[in-house]
């Protein structure tokens, strides 16, 4: 069986590790989306990964420029290593280029992280990510909520295999290797990381945000750090948005980055990943945004999803510090990337 692994983003990298480190006949694509060494390239060495085969270098352009070069790269690949399956992971632009590239090169698609759905089609996110669900041969879908959001999608059942998530198994694996945090001394500190779309493009929900950390910052006692993504550092420059009492820093490697959400008092994010690590970490977390595609967080009391509104952000933040914890992590066992490539070899094994 051989394996085209796609990747473009730092998630994606972290999120595909535990699969390719269970393959034995693959290769890896990366598309460039993240073109930045900090969020990309240190995250290979750090996480002890061969260097891609193939780079497409498809950088910073529009999203319409962005997905055609993705698709057109990664055919031509597909079309010189003809492999048994390609793999997509989530929802990014990589993602949705990568599935249909291989739709084309007429290559069978699997589609990891299926199913998620926030119901909010003015994301991008949720747009791609429904697009590559309906472009693949087999899902492999992380929980049973999510697998019925498949079948309510009209996706044959007998594509659908539910695995768990392989951020659970990455969060286990590296946890034990991050032993290195960053010294910001022995003041608690809230952990925020803040670069969707929706959030940091519109000027009213990225002041709004400030000023909700801010209060968050000044009612607790609290350190709000930001390890801000170069096109948020840039919007918010821009905007000419303040960042207050909000500590801002450059982005981090990933261990260290993992060392800063476990000893976190609490996490305040617009990112999907990292309501989950937080929830397998066992640290509160509040959603930057209207919806979560993460609703399991949400159910089992580790997260809350506030929106916009600063004073929602400090309510969210203080029932979020006074909760209880020891929730059961709804994501998995740490085996997903061995379930699923055990799937691959039974279904693509020659």
């Amino acid at each position: 069986m051989k394996v085209a692994v796609v990747v473009g983003t730092r998630p994606e990298i972290i999120k595909m590790a535990p699969i390719i480190r269970e393959l034995k006949d693959f290769y890896v694509i990366h598309t460039g989306q993240h073109y930045d060494y900090s969020m990309d390239e240190i995250f290979f060495e750090q996480l002890k990964l061969d260097k891609p085969k193939y780079r497409l270098d498809v950088g910073s352009c529009p999203p319409g420029e962005q997905l055609a070069k993705i698709i057109s790269g990664t055919e031509k690949v597909l079309q010189i290593e003809k492999p048994d399956i390609i793999l997509s992971y989530g929802d990014t632009n990589t993602a949705l280029g990568s599935a249909l590239a291989g739709v084309k090169a007429m290559v069978k698609v699997g589609h990891v992280e299926a199913g998620l759905r926030s119901y909010d089609m003015n994301m991008p996110e949720e747009v791609n990510r429904i697009l590559v669900d309906h472009c693949s041969d087999i899902l492999f879908t992380p929980t049973f909520d999510t697998c019925s959001h498949l079948i309510d999608d009209g996706i044959n059942i007998k594509l659908i295999q539910v695995v768990g998530n392989t951020i659970v198994d990455a969060v286990y694996q590296n946890l034990k290797l991050a032993t290195e945090g960053i010294d910001i001394g022995r003041k608690p500190y809230a952990l925020v990381t803040l670069h969707r779309q929706e959030n940091v493009d519109n000027p009213k929900r990225f002041l709004d945000i400030m000023t909700g950390l801010n209060l968050v910052s000044k009612r607790h006692n609290l350190v709000c750090i930001y390890p801000i993504h170069p096109r948020s550092e840039k919007m918010m420059k821009r905007f000419s948005i303040a960042q207050g009492d909000v500590v801002l820093m450059p982005p981090r490697d990933y261990f260290s980055f993992l060392c800063l959400e476990k000893n976190a008092k609490v996490i305040l994010t617009d990112s999907g990943g990292i309501q989950e690590e937080a929830c397998i970490m066992g640290v509160p977390c509040v959603t930057l945004r209207d919806n979560t595609e993460r609703p399991e967080s949400v159910k089992v009391g580790a997260n809350r999803v506030s929106g916009t509104n600063p004073q929602d952000i400090l309510r969210c933040a203080i029932e979020a510090l006074e909760s209880k914890k020891g929730w059961k992590n709804p994501y998995g066992d740490g085996n997903t990337g061995k379930r699923i490539v055990k799937i691959l070899e039974e279904k693509y094994g020659k």
